[in-house]
């Protein structure tokens, strides 16, 4: 457990970092956040559902983990959920094979679990935004190998437990459109320690983002699809 207080610890440090160094609004607006530069709050809270592909280097090979996520965000920025990822390939293991393993068959690292997640976003504009992320999630790991009548086999399932603190960035290119990127660190819990050391390592992420409900707006009220109208601060 001390290594998941260390993570939360460091998250916290950083949201209250970024906070001190924000200027205070000197006349906050009713629909701006108190304490924060004068950009609208979201008109009301808001569903989430997102498709979260991120990728990871585990065991030296370039790895995709594959995730779906379902949440809300407030009004004020805030935004937590929950979110399941799977590894979308088996990644080569130095785990001892078990004794029915077949002698020149390859060994799979697999693994999947459920998560929390929170975020706030603590820097922001209408063209860009900061946030700070941390999920942590509880899930199995297991070894998939070929065993000696040339069948699938798997050893048992062992727990596992995963904190995952990241900062993320998104720029919004039109009022429905933008790219985002994210980079952070999975820490593995409760597993032994050399499997351990094989799934812990750096997460990043690069995708475009499409916003349905900015979009559904524009092609509402008939604007210039890449209308810039509302991404520059004012």
């Amino acid at each position: 457990m001390s290594v998941l207080k260390f993570l939360v610890v460091g998250l916290l440090l950083m949201v209250q970092t970024a906070h001190a160094a924000l200027p205070p609004a000197r006349v906050p607006r009713r629909d701006s956040v108190k304490g924060r530069p004068a950009i609208p709050r979201l008109p009301h809270n808001r569903f989430v559902a997102q498709y979260d592909s991120r990728y990871s280097i585990i065991n030296h090979k370039f790895t995709t983990i594959n995730g779906l996520k379902l949440g809300i965000e407030f009004k004020n920025r805030f935004r937590t959920g929950a979110a399941v990822y799977f590894l979308s390939t088996g990644v080569p293991t130095r785990q001892a094979k078990p004794d029915n393993a077949a002698e020149d068959a390859d060994a799979q690292l697999r693994f999947r679990y459920l998560a929390g997640y929170a975020g706030y976003v603590l820097l922001e504009n209408p063209r860009w935004e900061l946030s700070a992320n941390m999920q942590l999630g509880l899930g199995s790991v297991y070894v998939l190998y070929e065993n000696d009548d040339g069948d699938l086999d798997k050893t048992p399932r062992d727990f596992l437990g995963v904190a995952e603190p990241a900062m993320a960035a998104q720029l919004r290119v039109f009022r429905w459109a933008g790219v985002g990127t994210g980079a952070g660190w999975r820490q593995p819990l409760f597993v032994p320690r050399a499997i351990q050391k094989e799934l812990n390592g750096p997460v990043f992420y690069l995708r475009a983002n499409v916003f349905l409900g900015e979009l559904f707006k524009v092609l509402k009220d008939r604007e210039p699809l890449f209308t810039q109208v509302g991404m520059r601060p004012e």
